[in-house]
C-alpha cells in the first residue's frame, strides 16, 4: 500500500511543484491549502507525511500545526516535514521543538525533497 502524503501550503504553485516531484514515487498525495484545512483532513486521511509550510496565513501556520500533530497521541505515527524560506539556526531549532522530523530550507532541489520523504517514510 502506498504511502500517504499531504502537502500542506497556501501557494498553490508550490503544492503543484511538490506534488509533480513527488508523482514520481509511489506515494498517495492529498493537498491542503492552510493549517486548519490539513488539520480537518488528518483524521480520515491518516497521513504518513505531512509536508508543511512553515508561513501559512490564518490561525494555524506550520510550526503551530506540526506543534498540534506531535502533542496529540492519535497522530503519533505521523511525521513531519517542515518547508521554510527561513534556514537561519533559531528557524531549525523552532521546527525540532515544535517536533519536526525533517526540516528543508526554500528553494530545495527536487532530488533533496525526494531523498528527505523517503527517508522519512523508511
Amino acid at each position: 500500500m502506498a504511502k500517504r502524503v499531504l502537502i500542506v501550503d497556501d501557494q498553490s504553485d508550490l503544492r503543484k511543484l511538490i506534488r509533480m516531484t513527488l508523482e514520481s514515487v509511489n506515494y498517495e498525495l492529498h493537498e491542503a491549502e492552510d493549517g486548519v484545512s490539513a488539520l480537518e483532513q488528518i483524521p480520515p486521511l491518516w497521513p504518513d507525511l505531512l509536508v508543511l509550510d512553515i508561513m501559512m496565513p490564518g490561525p494555524v501556520d506550520g510550526l503551530a500545526l506540526c506543534g498540534i500533530v506531535k502533542q496529540r497521541p492519535e497522530f503519533g505515527r505521523i511525521k513531519v516535514l517542515l518547508l521554510s524560506a527561513k534556514g537561519q539556526r533559531a528557524d531549525l531549532d523552532r521546527g525540532r521543538h515544535a517536533g519536526a522530523d525533517g526540516y528543508l530550507v526554500k528553494p530545495f532541489s527536487p532530488l533533496e525533497l525526494i531523498q528527505t520523504v523517503d527517508r522519512l517514510l523508511a
